[in-house]
C-alpha cells in the first residue's frame, strides 16, 4: 500500500512561465496525450546505438524529431547507462553546448539538456536550454540546486545509487511508496533553496536501479504517481526491461528490436496520465498515441502544464 502523498502547490509568487502563450502545433493539438520529449544523445557510448550522435550531426537528427512531432528536445552528452562511466563536464559541455545554442536559434519547442553537472546546466541554460533533466535529482553535484533556480522546468528523476553501480542487487521495502518519498524529500529540498515546486516534474526512473520486476510494479502502479500533483514524465524507450520481457532473462531481445514494447509503454504511460514520454522513435509514437487518444474517453477538463522555448515563450498543453 502507498502512502498518501503530500501535495506541493505553486507559489503564486513564483510562476513558473512567464510570457505569452502558444498553441501546440495544430496537427496535434486536439489530441488528449502526453507531450512527446525526443532524445537527442551527443554521445559516443548510449545503450541504444541508432541514437548515438556528433555534434555536427546531432542538430540534424533533432530537427528532423521536430518534423515528426516532437514537443521537447532532451539533449545529453553523457551516457547514463548501466556501467557507464562519468565523463567531464568540460568534454560534457563540448558535445551539448553547440548543438542548443544551434536549436534555439532554429526550433520553437522547448528545450531540455539532460546534466547531472551545474557547470552543464548553466552553460546550457545560457545556450538556450529551458528545462533541466537532472537523473540525479540535483545530488550529483553540490551546485546543482542552485544552477537549478534559473530554469522554468526541474525534472526530478529516482535513481537507486549511480549509472556505474545502480544495477548491483537493487533492493526496495516497496518500489512505489520508496519512490514517493524520495521525490517529496527532493521537492522540499529544492523549495529548501528557494525553488518552486510548481518548476518540478516528475521521472520514476524506469531502468535506474531497478529489476524487472521493480519496472514492472512501476508501470502497474503508475498512477499512484499522479497523487503528489506533479507532472510526470516517463522515460522508458527501449530499455532493457523491454528486451526481457520479449526475450529472457538470459537472452533479452536487443535495443534495435524494442520498438513495439516501447510503443506499449509509451501507450500505458498516457493511460496512467503521464504528461510527457522520453522516446527515440517520434513519429511511431506519435501515431500510437493518436490511435490510443482517439479510442480512449477524454479525461477531466483541467489537465494542463507549461513550459518555456528557448525565446521565453510559453506553451500550454492542455
Amino acid at each position: 500500500m502507498s502512502p498518501t502523498p503530500r501535495r506541493h502547490k505553486r507559489s503564486p509568487a513564483k510562476d513558473a512561465v512567464r510570457g505569452s502563450e502558444t498553441t501546440l502545433d495544430p496537427r496535434r493539438a486536439s489530441l488528449t496525450v502526453p507531450w512527446i520529449m525526443g532524445v537527442i544523445n551527443v554521445t559516443p557510448d548510449s545503450f541504444y546505438a541508432a541514437s548515438r550522435s556528433r555534434p555536427e550531426s546531432a542538430v540534424d537528427r533533432a530537427l528532423r524529431l521536430v518534423e515528426e512531432g516532437a514537443d521537447i528536445l532532451d539533449i545529453g552528452g553523457e551516457s547514463t547507462r548501466p556501467g557507464a562511466e562519468s565523463v567531464t563536464a568540460d568534454e560534457e559541455s563540448r558535445r551539448v553546448v553547440p548543438v542548443i545554442a544551434e536549436l534555439a536559434a532554429r526550433v520553437r519547442v522547448p528545450l531540455s539538456v539532460d546534466t547531472s553537472k551545474a557547470a552543464v546546466a548553466r552553460r546550457a541554460f545560457e545556450a538556450g536550454a529551458t528545462i533541466l533533466n537532472d537523473v540525479s535529482a540535483l545530488r550529483g553535484d553540490e551546485e546543482m540546486p542552485a544552477a537549478a533556480l534559473e530554469f522554468s522546468t526541474v525534472v526530478l528523476m529516482h535513481m537507486l545509487g549511480i549509472p556505474k553501480t545502480m544495477q548491483e542487487s537493487p533492493r526496495y521495502d516497496d518500489i512505489v511508496a520508496d519512490i514517493i518519498r524520495f521525490f517529496e524529500d527532493r521537492i522540499e529540498a529544492f523549495e529548501r533553496v528557494g525553488g518552486d515546486a510548481g518548476r518540478v516534474w516528475l521521472d520514476p526512473g524506469i531502468g535506474f536501479g531497478k529489476t524487472l520486476e521493480h519496472n514492472l510494479e512501476i508501470f502497474r502502479r503508475m498512477e499512484s504517481f499522479k497523487a503528489l500533483g506533479r507532472p510526470l514524465l516517463i522515460g522508458a524507450s527501449r530499455k532493457s526491461f523491454i528486451g526481457r520481457i520479449l526475450g529472457s532473462e538470459e537472452s533479452p531481445v536487443p535495443p534495435e528490436e524494442r520498438l513495439e514494447g516501447s510503443i506499449a509503454a509509451a501507450c500505458r504511460a498516457a493511460a496512467a496520465g503521464a504528461n510527457v514520454v522520453r522516446v527515440h522513435d517520434v513519429l511511431a509514437t506519435r501515431r500510437a498515441l493518436a490511435v490510443f487518444a482517439a479510442s480512449t474517453p477524454a479525461p477531466e477538463p483541467g489537465r494542463s502544464m507549461t513550459v518555456k522555448d528557448a525565446s521565453g515563450r510559453g506553451t500550454t498543453r492542455r
